[in-house]
């Protein structure tokens, strides 16, 4: 269940793996024990150094709320994900479990960063602006963001066809 929450909460929410890391009990539920809506990064949890909001999608939220039922710890300042030896991952630490999640499932070229990819594309694909693209991926610049957006044949087919 904590595999399964980690990947959805880059996929689904498009933080970076040291953000994933960072996260506490107390940046994710909220004191009745529901998983909040919106989760805010400090400066200290971005790799910008910059505060950010992650809205948390209701799909994001349920996955969140099932993982919280294994978790028997209390406490805001608890890692919300931790190791199996019940200790906060490292951002390097959680960079290599990505690594070989993918190559034991046999999926070739992914990395830590492909739910942040999948996230920022797949919403590109649905016409999200990349302005917006750019503020959800805590991008202080949109050619950064521009660099994430997978660019297909086909994308290019449909694009001459709306003439």
């Amino acid at each position: 269940m904590r595999d399964r929450a980690i990947i959805l909460t880059s996929f689904l929410g498009g933080l970076r793996v040291a953000e994933i890391a960072s996260l506490t009990m107390g940046d994710v539920v909220n004191p009745d024990g529901t998983i909040k809506n919106e989760i805010r990064l400090s400066a200290a949890q971005t790799k910008g150094k910059y505060p950010r909001t992650v809205f948390v999608s209701q799909r994001l939220q349920a996955e969140l709320a099932n993982y919280l039922t294994t978790r028997h710890a209390k406490g805001a300042d608890i890692p919300f994900f931790h190791t199996d030896h019940r200790l906060r991952f490292s951002p390097n630490g959680l960079c290599v479990w990505f690594h070989q999640l993918y190559k034991n499932v046999g999926i070739s070229g992914g990395s830590s960063h492909s739910g942040r990819k999948f996230f920022i594309t797949t919403l590109a694909n649905k016409g999200i602006g990349v302005r917006i693209l750019a503020s959800l991926a805590g991008h202080r610049s949109i050619a950064v963001t521009q660099r994430y957006i997978d660019v297909n044949d086909e994308q290019k087919r449909q694009a001459v066809e709306l003439i």
